[in-house]
């Protein structure tokens, strides 16, 4: 079974650097409390570590 990551937007984007509000973007998250659910490889784990004080991750099983 594939697992995948169940990423959440917690904290807002104001005032946040460029480079961090893009990498937001691109794992598909615009707004506060949006879930998005994205394959678990390193490309997506290492855009979830980069702001991970801004995103909260849960591991689930497809």
């Amino acid at each position: 079974m594939a697992k995948q990551l169940q990423i959440t937007l917690k904290r807002s984007l104001i005032g946040r650097p460029e480079v961090q509000r893009r990498t937001v973007t691109s794992l598909g998250l615009r707004k506060i409390n949006q879930i998005v659910t994205q394959q678990d490889n390193a490309a997506i784990r290492g855009m979830v570590n980069q702001v991970s004080h801004l995103v909260a991750v849960k591991e689930v099983e497809v």
